[in-house]
């Protein structure tokens, strides 16, 4: 079943495995290279193709939001006597980069999917922000990928390896990179992150680099970018999610400046990132201690020797917050969705 571009595409044989033990009579695998509202883009054994959502995937949306094909799924595709092509089912994914949607509904959006690495690109210049990063980097551990950190623009800064330390300090685990895509410094070391049927997801903020960094990894100019501001800062360029294949055979999934990282079900996410802070609540005397004025705190006596920073304590606090907030939405949603087929459930027995 693996055909040259469906393994170049990163098709493999668990692939082959879920493919067999369906019944595909008719269909035919396909990766997502983009989405708009029309349809989707899609790479087949047979080369590029254009469809739309069938029936059962529309079905399956109104349910589950992450049901959404996305850039990176790999589906099943149906071809009908009138050439019509559709979107006949998401096969599962290996991984998936969720984040909460908008307007602080209960409900996650899938960004990414079937990816290998997870970048997350904070520019050197301005100062990188490090919530932002500890936030990506809970991100990219809850994809189930591999998390790696790209601190562009390094040529605009003295100490851009001081700052890649600093940035290492706090993210126990995870590479850290600091390259210029203008000079070409640090390139050649992200390469091995992009093998051949590999595929990266990029994730940052609007300016951040992502898409010079895809034309420097490309090594030709395959996504559209633009000068920085008169203060320094990137710009916006990227509008919508896309699949690139690079010459070497790997593939780098290019997203839209994230203005609003919204975590969703990101518990374990957090604990990678935090688990410095995580380790040291269990050192505490009390199970329920809240690291404040509680005799034998351990993050208390981190926090006067030095070895804790108050500010991450912050933005652990910060993060826990959102996300039982988040949990409690989506209690809540689940409660009125239960109540509403109980009652057409009742409704429909009535007649």
């Amino acid at each position: 079943m693996a055909l040259p571009l469906l393994a170049s595409l990163g098709w493999d044989a668990g692939l082959d495995l879920t493919w067999a033990s369906r019944d595909r009579v008719g269909h035919r695998p396909a990766r997502i290279t983009r989405v708009d509202r029309s349809g989707y883009d899609l790479l087949t054994h047979d080369g590029p193709l254009r469809a739309t959502a069938s029936a059962t995937v529309l079905a399956a949306l109104a349910t589950d939001s992450t049901a959404t094909p996305c850039v990176g799924d790999w589906v099943a595709v149906r071809c009908w006597s009138d050439d019509r092509l559709t979107v006949e089912q998401v096969l599962p994914r290996r991984t998936a980069v969720v984040r909460a949607s908008v307007a602080g509904r209960s409900q996650g959006q899938v960004l990414a999917a079937n990816h290998d690495v997870a970048m997350v690109v904070e520019p050197l210049h301005p100062e990188p922000d490090l919530g932002r990063v500890e936030r990506l980097l809970a991100l990219a551990w809850q994809s189930g990928a591999r998390p790696v950190a790209v601190l562009t623009k390094a040529d605009l800064v003295p100490d851009a390896q001081d700052i890649a330390a600093d940035v290492a300090s706090g993210a126990e685990g995870v590479d850290v990179h600091a390259v210029s895509c203008r000079t070409g410094a640090g390139i050649d070391g992200l390469r091995a992150y992009v093998g051949p049927g590999q595929t990266v997801a990029l994730l940052g903020a609007s300016g951040a680099g992502k898409s010079s960094l895809t034309n420097c990894l490309a090594g030709v100019d395959v996504m559209a970018t633009r000068a920085l501001r008169g203060d320094g800062k990137g710009r916006h360029t990227t509008v919508h999610r896309e699949l690139v294949q690079l010459p070497g055979g790997g593939i780098v999934i290019d997203t839209p400046g994230l203005r609003l990282v919204g975590l969703f079900a990101a518990a374990d996410g957090i604990a990678r990132v935090f688990d410095d802070l995580e380790q040291l609540v269990l050192e505490c005397r009390f199970n329920d201690c809240r690291h404040d004025t509680e005799p034998g705190c351990a993050v208390q006596a981190a926090m006067s020797s030095g070895d804790l920073d108050p500010r991450r304590l912050d933005r652990w606090r910060k993060l826990q917050r959102e996300m039982l907030r988040t949990e409690l939405r989506q209690d809540a949603r689940l409660r009125a969705a239960q109540l509403s087929r109980w009652k057409q459930l009742t409704r429909d027995r009535g007649r």
